[in-house]
C-alpha cells in the first residue's frame, strides 16, 4: 500500500482525462467520480475519502495443487452448487452468463480456471486429463462440496467425466456435457467416425506459429457458427474468445488440443451412476456431433440426450436462454 499521500502521476493522468471528460459530457463524468485507480492509496471523490481495503474484504479465491500449481476459481452464492468447467482454450469467464443466471435462481456456482489457462499458473507440464480431474477435485475438496452438479463444455466435457471416473461420485449429484469431447474425437480404427489426426496436428501448428490470428478465426467462423449464411456475428462476443485464450499460456494450449484430441473416455463414461443429460448441437463443426453426443448417451447408463437442431459449438454463448433454460430443468427434476 502506497503512503506517499501526493497523487501518483498515473492519478494526476487520470484526473485530466476525467477533466477532459467532463467538458464533453458532465453526466458522463459522474459516471467515473467513486473510481479507485490502482496504484493508489486513496482517491478522493465527492461522497468523501474511501478507506484503504483490508485484508479480510477479499476472499481468497487461488487453490495450489499438491504439484505446485495455482488454480484460479470463482465462487459465489449459496445453495446447491454448480461447477463449471470450461472449453479449449479459454476460462471461466466463459460461463459468465449461466454464472448469473444460476446465481440469481439461488445456486451457489463455481468455475475454475484451468491449469495454464485463464489467470493459473501458467506451469510446462500437466496438460492432460488426468491432471485437469485431480485439479477440479483439490478444488471441490477445498471448498468441501457435496451434492454438486458438474456441468461441462467442450474441453470442460472431458475434464467432468475423467473426474467423475477417477474420484468418484461422492460429491456429485448430476453431471451435464454440453457440446463435448467424448468419448473420443480423433480418428481410430476402434473410432472410424473421429476426425483425422491430421486436423489436430494441424491447429498444434497454428498454436505454435500465429496463435493470436487463429483465436481470431475460431470464434469468428465455426465456434459459434459465424461462418453459416444469415448468421450474425457479435464484435464483442469474438473480441472475449480472443482475449481468453491469449489470456493463457501457449505451451497448455498447444498440449491440450492431443488431451480433448486424443482422450478415450469410453471407459470412464461406463463409470457414470449419476444422473446425466447430454446436450449437442447437430450443426457443431468443432465436435462433430454423431461421434460425439449420441454416442456419449449410449455408454452413460440412463442419460438423457437433448439434441439442437442447427445449434454451433459455443451454444452456451450463443443459445444462453435455451440452454439455461434446460440445464435448470435437469437440475431441478
Amino acid at each position: 500500500m502506497r503512503e506517499d499521500p501526493k497523487p501518483s502521476q498515473y492519478s494526476r493522468s487520470c484526473a485530466r482525462i476525467l477533466a477532459a471528460v467532463a467538458a464533453a459530457s458532465p453526466v458522463t463524468t459522474s459516471l467515473f467520480r467513486t473510481i479507485t485507480w490502482p496504484n493508489d492509496a486513496v482517491i478522493a471523490s465527492s461522497a468523501g475519502a474511501q478507506r484503504p481495503p483490508k485484508p479480510g474484504d477479499i476472499k481468497k479465491s487461488t487453490i495450489t495443487t499438491k504439484d505446485g500449481v495455482t488454480i484460479f476459481y470463482k465462487d459465489w452464492g449459496s445453495g446447491q452448487p454448480i461447477v463449471f468447467s470450461h472449453g479449449w482454450p479459454l476460462s471461466a469467464d466463459d460461463w459468465d452468463t449461466q454464472m448469473m443466471f444460476f446465481l440469481n435462481q439461488g445456486f451457489r456456482v463455481i468455475a475454475h480456471d484451468r491449469r495454464g489457462h485463464g489467470r493459473s499458473s501458467q506451469v510446462g507440464d500437466g496438460h492432460d486429463m488426468d491432471h485437469y480431474a485431480d485439479d477440479l477435485a483439490a478444488l471441490t475438496a477445498h471448498l468441501n462440496l457435496k451434492n454438486a452438479v458438474h456441468v461441462g463444455h467442450s474441453t470442460g466435457g472431458g475434464e467432468v467425466t475423467r473426474y467423475i471416473a477417477r474420484h468418484g461420485e461422492s460429491r456429485v449429484a448430476k453431471a451435464v456435457l454440453i457440446s463435448s469431447v467424448p468419448p473420443i474425437m480423433v480418428q481410430t480404427p476402434a473410432n472410424p467416425g473421429g476426425l483425422p489426426k491430421e486436423v489436430f496436428d494441424g491447429f498444434q501448428a497454428q498454436v505454435a506459429t500465429n496463435r493470436a490470428q487463429f483465436y481470431v478465426d475460431l470464434p469468428t467462423g465455426p465456434f459459434y457458427g459465424y461462418n453459416r449464411a444469415g448468421a450474425k456475428p457479435s464484435r464483442g462476443v469474438i473480441q472475449n474468445w480472443w482475449r481468453q485464450g491469449m489470456m493463457g499460456g501457449i505451451k497448455a494450449h498447444y498440449d491440450g488440443i492431443v488431451a480433448f484430441s486424443q482422450t478415450d473416455f469410453v471407459p470412464d463414461l461406463k463409470k457414470f451412476t449419476v444422473p446425466t443429460l447430454v446436450m449437442h448441437g447437430d450443426d457443431d463443426p468443432m465436435v462433430p456431433y454423431a461421434d460425439a453426443g449420441p454416442l456419449s448417451a449410449q455408454l452413460v447408463k440412463g442419460a438423457i440426450l437433448k439434441t439442437y437442431k442447427g445449434f454451433p459449438h459455443g451454444m452456451p454463448t450463443t443459445e444462453a436462454d435455451t440452454i439455461n433454460a434446460d440445464l435448470l430443468a435437469f437440475i431441478k427434476s
